[in-house]
């Protein structure tokens, strides 16, 4: 039996058993019950949608709660608060991959003789492309991983992705729920 703390891959491991988790959970009727009422709820019910619309696996489900949440809740209100649950779960996307997944995902590169991606990547023409399309993807509607993988890639401060994802994650979601409103019949 493999001891974890001597297991050299472990945040790897933590990241594909956590994909095969959203995905069971995805198929359980019980759970998807619980996510679809949580407009019920109001300001924790947007709080907790927030923090769903940055994941790949649940993306859907927040953005159902939050424009379920629109009729109720004024889209200011939502957006903040939607947006606090989006940088809670984007900070933890941000920490996991700044601090853990690059390091192993490095070392593998490195072992099958890379290096050549990161000097490009680290190039001044790239250095400012990173933090720019990863700022677009999280203002946009879709997933926020790749775009926070390259904030965390560009060695972007921790206090600084707080603010800027704040910022991103409140624009996002104030314009779906506000074009929500101007397409409702």
């Amino acid at each position: 039996m493999v001891k974890i703390k001597s297991f050299r891959y472990k945040n790897l491991l933590g990241a594909f058993l956590g994909i095969l988790i959203a995905l069971l959970l995805s198929r359980f009727e019980p759970f998807h019950l619980f996510l679809l009422n949580l407009h019920e709820l109001g300001y924790l019910g947007a709080f907790i949608a927030g923090a769903l619309f940055v994941s790949t696996f649940t993306v859907a489900t927040g953005a159902v709660i939050l424009l379920v949440l629109a009729e109720s809740l004024s889209p200011v209100e939502l957006a903040l608060i939607g947006g606090l649950g989006s940088v809670l779960g984007d900070f933890f996307i941000f920490k996991f991959i700044k601090n853990s997944l690059s390091i192993e995902i490095t070392e593998i590169y490195n072992h099958f003789g890379g290096n050549h991606l990161s000097k490009i990547l680290h190039t001044k023409y790239f250095s400012w492309t990173l933090p720019v399309i990863g700022a677009i993807i999280i203002a946009s509607p879709f997933p926020d991983e790749l775009g926070v993988s390259l904030l965390g890639i560009s060695r972007m401060k921790t206090y600084q992705f707080l603010i800027l994802a704040f910022i991103l994650d409140f624009l996002g979601i104030f314009l779906i729920v506000s074009a929500s409103a101007l397409i409702k019949p």
